[in-house]
């Protein structure tokens, strides 16, 4: 992949014949934060790269059920997108 499409960021994010946009970073003070990047594949294939950072609970089963909730919205957020 030698051409960059419009809304490839280039520069250092742009490597191994990947093409990647700048980042989405959503904040949510005291709770955590998501950062969403548009990536386009060597196989030419575009995905949504997502990294999550969440506050969890002090206590384990609090944290526990927080992940249980997270890992069932999660999988509704993918059945989502893939429509």
């Amino acid at each position: 992949m030698t051409r960059h499409p419009e809304w490839c960021a280039q520069g250092h994010r742009c490597a191994l014949g990947e093409h990647r946009a700048d980042p989405l970073v959503i904040e949510v003070p005291a709770l955590g934060r998501v950062v969403l990047t548009r990536v386009l594949a060597t196989d030419g294939r575009q995905h949504a790269e997502i990294r999550i950072r969440l506050t969890l609970a002090g206590t384990e089963p609090a944290a526990r059920r927080q992940l249980h909730g997270l890992a069932l919205d999660l999988k509704t957020v993918i059945e989502r997108a893939a429509r």
